[in-house]
C-alpha cells in the first residue's frame, strides 16, 4: 500500500516512516504542502496522512483543493489533541478518517489499511487464530464470540503480532507500535505487555513465544518454547 505522509514534525515522520516501512507499507514523506502537490501530482497513492499544521498552507486547504479536482484518494487527518472544529470542517471538505494525536501506531496502521479496502471496494473481512478472532475494522479481539478485555497498549501489542503472525518481531518493533513516540516507558515495558497478554490468551489456540535474539511471535498451539519457560516474565 503506497501512502504519501504529509508532516513537518522531524522526529515524528521519521518515526512513522521506519515503522510503517516495517510493516510493509511503502510510504513516501513531504513535509509542506508544496512538495505534495508535486508527489501527488507524479504517484498515484492508495492512502495520503495529512497532518494540518503545515508551514507553508494549512492542511484543510490543500485537502478542498484535492477534492475539487476529483482527487479521490482517502485521506486521514492527524489532529492535535481537541481539534473538534478541524475534525468537524475536514469531514466536510472530504477527509475520511481522522487520528489524534498522540496516537498508537498500530492504530494508525489498522485505519490505513482499512482506507485501503474501501478505495479497492474490499469489505472487511475477520481473521481467526485458533479460538482467537480479529476484527480489523474496529481493531477488536474475541474469543468463542465474547470480547476481550484488553487495554489499549494490550490491543496495538496484540493487533502488531497478528499482522505477522507466525514471524518474530523485535523488542523495539513491538516498542514503536504500542507506545506513542513521546511515552516517557523504558525499553522494558514491553514485556509488561506481552506477560499480561499471555495471561489473556490462555487456551485460546493461540500463544507468544519468546524467539532467544529475535523477539516476539505468535503462534498456533499451547507448546511454549525454551526460552519462555526458562523465563518466567515480570509480574503484572
Amino acid at each position: 500500500m503506497r501512502l504519501l505522509v504529509v508532516e513537518d514534525e522531524e522526529d515524528l515522520a521519521n518515526w512513522l516512516l521506519r515503522a510503517l516501512a516495517q510493516s510493509g507499507f511503502v510510504p513516501d514523506h513531504v513535509s509542506d504542502i508544496r512538495s505534495a502537490r508535486a508527489s501527488v501530482a507524479a504517484t498515484e497513492y492508495d492512502a495520503i496522512v495529512l497532518d494540518l499544521r503545515l508551514p507553508d498552507t494549512h492542511g484543510l486547504v490543500w485537502l478542498r483543493e484535492l477534492r475539487e479536482a476529483g482527487n479521490a484518494t482517502p485521506v486521514l487527518v492527524l489532529t492535535a489533541q481537541g481539534g473538534l472544529d478541524d475534525r468537524v470542517r475536514g469531514l466536510n471538505l472530504g477527509a475520511d478518517d481522522f487520528l489524534t494525536k498522540p496516537f498508537a501506531l498500530a492504530e494508525l496502521e489498522a485505519r490505513l489499511s482499512a482506507l485501503g479496502r474501501r478505495g479497492r471496494g474490499v469489505r472487511s473481512t475477520r481473521a481467526q487464530y485458533g479460538r482467537l478472532v480479529f476484527d480489523s475494522e474496529t481493531r477488536s479481539f474475541s474469543l468463542d464470540g465474547e470480547l476481550l478485555s484488553l487495554t489499549p497498549r494490550e490491543r496495538a501489542a496484540l493487533a502488531a503480532l497478528v499482522q505477522r503472525f507466525g514471524k518474530p518481531m523485535t523488542k523495539s518493533q513491538l516498542f514503536e507500535k504500542v507506545f506513542e513516540l513521546q511515552s516517557d516507558a523504558g525499553p522494558d515495558a514491553i514485556e509488561v505487555v506481552m506477560h499480561r497478554l499471555r495471561k489473556k490468551l490462555a487456551d485460546s489456540g493461540v500463544q507468544i513465544h519468546t524467539v532467544r535474539g529475535l523477539g516476539y511471535l505468535l503462534k498456533a498451539g499451547d507448546e511454549r518454547s525454551a526460552d519462555e519457560l526458562a523465563s518466567p516474565g515480570p509480574s503484572a
